[in-house]
């Protein structure tokens, strides 16, 4: 199968898998990625192949609703990819993107070992910010029954992984333990660039959230 073949079949089938769903992971979330990714990768040596591939399934096994198992991505993933006979190399440059792709705390690193992996997760961190950022951070929220604030409850900056994932803090919480810290995480120059807005963006939000919590004009 060419490669454009089997980057048009995991769409079809990703778009399949994730039509529909309600918490702000679904098929959409995937395209935007897609097409953000292909954007950066077009500014980059990158290996196009890979990026379009990563971006795609990245999200068809996320940890968050598999009880916090981080290795069903990947794993779903190269099934897909060995039923598409993908050369080894790339099963393995994409699973690894996969598994490294998400966030894991505030106090936590990170890193990406390729280009097309930084690519990949600035794409999906894009998504994670601004309008659509809020949207679906709340979206989110709804989806596990969590308060949307309560002032007697701080932030947390999670020290591990394990620590993140478990957290069940109000959904305005989540814009310090992970939101706002995003835009000084991208990698790619064009990824900062448009961060920058949406970081703003969400900045006002907040001021306007908190007037209104307020009772203010």
């Amino acid at each position: 199968m060419i490669k454009e073949e089997t980057v048009a079949a995991a769409a079809t089938y990703v778009q399949q898998l994730l039509s529909g769903e309600g918490s702000g992971h679904d098929w959409w979330h995937i395209l935007r990625v897609w097409n953000n990714a292909k954007s950066i990768a077009a500014h980059e040596q990158a290996d196009m192949f890979v990026v379009e591939l990563a971006a795609l399934l990245h999200d068809i096994g996320d940890h968050k609703f598999h009880n916090g198992d981080e290795t069903v991505g990947p794993k779903m993933a190269r099934a897909w990819l060995e039923k598409h006979q993908v050369e080894e190399k790339t099963i393995q440059h994409v699973c690894q993107i996969i598994k490294d792709l998400s966030f894991k705390g505030a106090n936590t690193s990170s890193a990406m070992h390729s280009l097309e992996g930084q690519i990949v997760q600035d794409a999906d961190r894009l998504d994670a910010i601004g309008a659509i950022g809020i949207a679906r951070t709340f979206a989110y929220g709804g989806h596990k029954s969590r308060e949307l604030y309560n002032p007697e409850i701080n932030p947390v900056l999670h020290d591990s992984f394990e620590a993140y994932k478990a957290s069940t803090a109000p959904t305005i919480n989540h814009f310090y333990e992970k939101l706002l810290l995003l835009k000084d995480r991208m990698h790619t120059k064009t990824a900062k660039k448009i961060a920058a807005d949406r970081h703003l963006y969400m900045e006002n939000f907040l001021k306007q959230f908190y007037r209104e919590w307020e009772g203010e004009a």
